[in-house]
This record gives C-alpha cells, structure tokens and sequence, in this order.
C-alpha cells in the first residue's frame, strides 16, 4: 500500500510539468535581443532565404541614426550564437551598436533547402555544382541589401559580410570581386580545398581598386588540415608586400580553436580589427 501510495504521489509531481509546456516564446531569450523575421523569396536564386535581424536598441531613440551592419552567413546557426555572444560584447562594451542580419537556409542538408555548398562558391572543376557565387553576389546587390537598408536603419558605408568554411570562402570572393560592397570582411577558416587556383593570381576584370575596404582572415591553430594548407597558400599568395590587392590584409591565427569552435573568437576579433582605426587602438590579438 505503501509503495502504492509513493508512486500516485510520484506521478502526481510530475503532471504539472507536462501541464504547463507553453509555446515557445523567443522574446524570454535576451541574447537574441529584438530579432525581426522575413521569409525572403528570390527568383533570382530561385529558392527561399530566411532572414533575422537584430535592431539595435538605441534605435528607437534617434531615427536619423545609421547603424554598422554585420550580414551572418549560415545564420541559422551563427546568427543565435553570435547574437548572444553580441550581446554580451556589448555589455562589455567591446563592439558598437549595430544590426546583426542572419542570412538562413533553415536547414543543414541539401535536400532541407541548404545551399551554401552552390551559393558560396566559386566555380571548380573538382565540383561540378559548386560556382554561385556570382548569383548570390547579384542578390545580395540588387535585392537583399536594398531591403534591409530601407527597412532598418543600416549604414550602407558600413557594412560587414561575416563566413565561416565556404562561407569563409564567399567572403574572399566578396573581397576580390566587388570589395566595394562591403567596407568590412571576415573569413574564418575558409574552405579553398576544390578550388584554391581560382583564389591565387586572381586579377579581376579590370585594374585593382584603391585600397578601401578591410579583410580580416582568421585561422584556427587546430583547423583540420585539408582547409588549413589551401588557406595558407591563400595568406601566403595575398600577404606578399609587393602583391597588389583591393583590401587592407589582416591575418590572425586563433590559439587553441579548431574548425568550428573558431567561429566566436573570429567573430570577435575581427569586429576589434574593423574598429580598431575609429576607436584610435590596437586590436588585441588574444
């Protein structure tokens, strides 16, 4: 009877817990800060896009405020991780207000939608659906930049493009291509290991432009080999004094990170880099 009595009493504590499960409500995450949504549809590329973005909270304030605005590759993923990681920067006061755009598949697989394997990249003959880059940069020109910046107070002379890995790799494409879109770049650990010739003598068009934009190239000390020698290749290529180049080269090795744990200290460290001019200092390097 006893035993019986323990178990009723058991279950009974456990049936406000089922009870009381409500829908999941995002604005209890403070990390994500105030986060808008648009399900962005584009012909062009001709799958769907899903977009978030992190006003800025002084925002409100002051309407004729212009805001740096940093645009998350991978964003379903890097957008929660480096919106929280933000936050706390911000607190710290380590980086400057700005808005956060997560660029998302909504998926990690191909057949869910992803396809940062294409859109990324630059055209290989070791990878016959690899070489996109050119639409997602016309998209990100012509359709997705206008939205944000009529939608939210961005400062289109301050835009930052963030990639890990391929996206890593779009981000050096960006830099070569069309360096004038973005005033600043961060590649962390970026995957050139099907098509690292399209990177190395690369010579555009037409004449190099000035030097304007900011490249920040990030390394994790314990990346995995079949990426970090096809991007020291790359470094070495493009931190050659005599190279000519349309970006100002900073290169950094991050101590102690691997492929995918590099991904907040690159982050990090190269928003201090960007910022490094405006605010008068060095950049730490830890």
């Amino acid at each position: 009877m006893r035993v019986l009595i323990n178990s009723l009493i058991f279950f009974a504590l456990l049936q406000p817990c089922a009870a009381h499960a409500d829908e999941f409500d995002p604005s209890k995450l403070q990390g994500l800060g105030d986060t808008r949504y648009h399900q962005f549809e584009s012909e062009t590329l001709g799958h769907t896009l899903h977009l978030y973005v992190r006003v800025p909270e002084a925002s409100a304030q002051d309407p004729n405020q212009r805001y740096p605005t940093v645009y998350l590759l991978d964003g379903g993923i890097n957008f929660p991780l480096l919106s929280s990681y933000y936050h706390y920067l911000r607190i710290g006061e380590e980086v400057p207000e700005m808005l956060l755009v997560g660029i998302s598949y909504g998926s990690d697989t191909f057949d869910g939608g992803n396809f940062r394997s294409s859109d990324f990249t630059a055209p290989s003959k070791e990878r016959e659906w690899w070489g996109k880059a050119p639409t997602f940069q016309a998209v990100l020109e012509h359709e997705l930049l206008p939205l944000i910046e009529a939608e939210y107070a961005s400062d289109p002379a301050q835009r930052i493009i963030f990639g890990q890995s391929l996206a890593g790799q779009y981000v050096l494409y960006a830099a070569l291509t069309r360096p004038e879109m973005f005033w600043g770049h961060i590649a962390s650990n970026p995957a050139l290991h099907s098509n690292l010739g399209y990177f190395l003598g690369w010579k555009g068009a037409g004449e190099m432009p000035v030097q304007a934009t900011r490249l920040f190239v990030s390394e994790g000390e314990f990346n995995d080999s079949r990426f970090k020698q096809p991007a020291a290749e790359w470094i070495e290529y493009w931190s050659a004094p005599e190279r000519e180049k349309p970006f100002v080269l900073e290169v950094q090795t991050l101590s102690g990170q691997s492929h995918l744990s590099s991904v907040t200290a690159a982050f990090r460290q190269g928003l201090h880099w960007l910022f490094s001019e405006q605010k008068g200092t060095s950049p730490d390097t830890q």
